[in-house]
């Protein structure tokens, strides 16, 4: 589907309100654009986040367990050495 948009004084872009509403764009929401060749995609910021996240974990993989309790665990090991070696 179609939409036609208009550029206002100050370089704003009209987002037409039924394509906001099927979008989930909310007023004050941050807006990503992101240009390729000479076309833009809109996006929100949160849906960048995801995207970013997503692709984070299909590069990594699955990871079981918790980065928290990884990192409290190397720092009590990291301290225990310090303490054997006083």
């Amino acid at each position: 589907m179609s939409y036609h948009a208009k550029l206002i004084k100050g370089g704003k872009i009209v987002i037409p309100a039924e394509l906001r509403r099927e979008l989930g764009f909310k007023e004050g929401d941050q807006l990503v654009i992101e240009r390729d060749g000479n076309a833009l995609t809109i996006k929100t910021y949160s849906q960048m986040v995801r995207e970013v996240q997503a692709e984070l974990k299909r590069l990594i993989g699955p990871y079981e367990g918790s980065l928290v309790d990884d990192l409290i665990a190397d720092r009590r090991a990291e301290a225990a050495a310090e303490d054997r070696q006083a």
